[in-house]
C-alpha cells in the first residue's frame, strides 16, 4: 500500500492491527503508548509524533520507506 497522507498511513496500521487481532488496548499495554494517541492515529489525526507511529508501524511488522520518485 502506498502511503501518501495521514489518513492512508492510520488505515494501513488500523488494517495490520485488525489482521493480526490485536486491540488498540492491547497495543496500548504492551508499548505504554495510549489507546487515544492509537485511535488519533488510525484515524489519521495530522498532530501525531512521528517516533510513536514509526514504533506502532514497526511492532505490526510492517516498514516504512521512503523512496524517490523516478
Amino acid at each position: 500500500m502506498k502511503v501518501t497522507d495521514s489518513n492512508s498511513f492510520g488505515t494501513a496500521i488500523r488494517n495490520k492491527r485488525k489482521k493480526l487481532g490485536y486491540t488498540q488496548k492491547y497495543i496500548s499495554e504492551f508499548t505504554g503508548i495510549s489507546a487515544s494517541f492509537l485511535s488519533d492515529l488510525e484515524n489519521g489525526k495530522k498532530t501525531i509524533e512521528l517516533d510513536k507511529a514509526l514504533r506502532i508501524a514497526n511492532l505490526l511488522g510492517l516498514d516504512v520507506e521512503l523512496n524517490e520518485r523516478g
